[in-house]
């Protein structure tokens, strides 16, 4: 955060969320000269401060977010006499991690491919090298002959 004033005994913080369906806006966290979490909540017990005032974070930490996390959080601060500060906006999209079964899966039907590809071009290599040298009999006979 930035202030134009020098950071005061009454600056505030203020943590809000506001879910992807727009509903109603939840208080997440707040700081009054010391951090402090809220007792209910969907954020409960999973916000911890992270912050350092006397160098203008206010940072927190959210833990074992879920799909139902995702939408937009909002941080004001109020340092007296700024209290119009800009309100900073964080969005949040929480995605599945991808089971490793299907990673190795993935990995293993790419390189498999992969191997398919190279043993068909060294069997057409084979194939043209043999045939090449199955025309070349034929024209050493051929040349006998005469």
């Amino acid at each position: 955060f930035s202030s134009s004033s020098p950071i005061s005994q009454d600056l505030t913080v203020t943590w809000n969320f506001q879910p992807e369906d727009l509903s109603s806006h939840e208080p997440v966290f707040w700081y009054l000269k010391e951090p402090y979490e809220l007792p209910t909540g969907r954020f409960k017990e999973r916000v911890t401060w992270d912050g350092n005032i006397d160098r203008n974070d206010v940072s927190i930490l959210i833990w074992n977010l879920q799909p139902t996390d995702n939408g937009t959080f909002t941080c004001q601060v109020k340092n007296p006499p700024d209290v119009y500060g800009k309100i900073g906006e964080v969005r949040l999209r929480v995605v599945q991690k991808v089971p490793f079964s299907e990673i190795h899966f993935l990995a293993v039907a790419i390189g498999s491919a992969c191997v398919l590809m190279v043993i068909v071009v060294m069997v057409g290599i084979i194939c043209r090298h043999r045939r090449n040298k199955a025309q070349d009999k034929r024209i050493e006979v051929a040349d006998t002959e005469l």
